[in-house]
């Protein structure tokens, strides 16, 4: 796993996000005997597709992490979860949206004067509904990261976005501007997130290189030849700019179609 760097002069902070594509199956797949050796201060998890009462054993609750799932109302449907190694003051289930809520799409943990987020945005690719649903997600997310720039606190926001914002950030950029997931509804949309609202896509700040990707489609060879899209971010808000220092997407191993991006932050 190669680590793009900055100059590290402080106390850093490890945070790991994935989207794993049903977490009993990236267990399967070795994410849980992967993980302990990563020194991750948070990780985030993406369509767990599971109840947590169906999470049996430790494995789905590493050693030493305190463990908090908010799963969809529909079983084997979304699903997001935080694991961190300190316990957090607070854990926000929702973001006051029930269409949204009720799949399980956002959970908040709060430490003091920054919160971690793990978001799990809609994908539209299975036909127009929901398409439509992924654009009232993205009308309604808007303001919720007004609220949080609002508060007196630092968040990251981890996870799929389900967007790939510019050209670098897939393979068959050309083929793909009427597909969902490269819309320009949707770009201009993560446009306004970064130029208008001044989050941060920290991954970018960190390494500019093109052909980085965190998903690829399970059909033809486009893992093995890396056509792929970076649809799965670490997003700071405005305070924490130029706070990140190392950037790594993992692809030694595979636990999923997409793959853990692991950051680590300087905060």
């Amino acid at each position: 796993m190669r680590i793009m760097a900055r100059r590290r002069t402080g106390r850093s902070m490890r945070i790991i996000t994935l989207n794993c594509n049903g977490i009993r199956s990236a267990a399967r797949k070795g994410l849980f005997t992967w993980l302990p050796g990563q020194g991750a201060d948070v990780v985030c998890l993406q369509e767990t597709k599971a109840q947590e009462h169906q999470l049996d054993g430790d494995g789905f609750r590493p050693a030493g992490m305190h463990c908090y799932y908010y799963d969809a109302e529909r079983p084997g449907y979304s699903g997001v979860a935080v694991f961190s190694k300190r316990r957090p003051e607070r854990v926000i289930r929702g973001f006051g949206v029930a269409e949204f809520d009720r799949e399980g799409r956002y959970l908040e943990l709060v430490f003091g004067r920054l919160a971690v987020v793990s978001v799990y945005f809609p994908s539209g690719s299975a036909g127009p509904e929901r398409q439509a649903s992924k654009f009232r997600f993205l009308e309604a997310f808007l303001p919720q990261l007004r609220r949080l720039q609002r508060r007196r606190r630092h968040y990251l926001l981890c996870g799929d976005f389900n967007i790939a914002h510019r050209p670098i950030d897939l393979r068959n950029w050309r083929a793909n501007q009427k597909n969902s997931g490269f819309l320009p509804e949707e770009r201009a949309w993560l446009d306004r997130v970064f130029d208008d609202l001044g989050w941060v896509d920290a991954f970018r700040e960190v390494d500019p290189r093109p052909d980085q990707y965190t998903w690829w489609s399970n059909r033809g060879q486009a893992w093995a030849k890396n056509v792929g899209w970076r649809i799965d971010y670490q997003v700071a808000s405005p305070g924490l700019k130029g706070g990140a220092r190392a950037a790594a997407i993992y692809r030694d191993q595979r636990f999923s179609d997409h793959a853990p991006l692991v950051m680590d932050y300087e905060l």
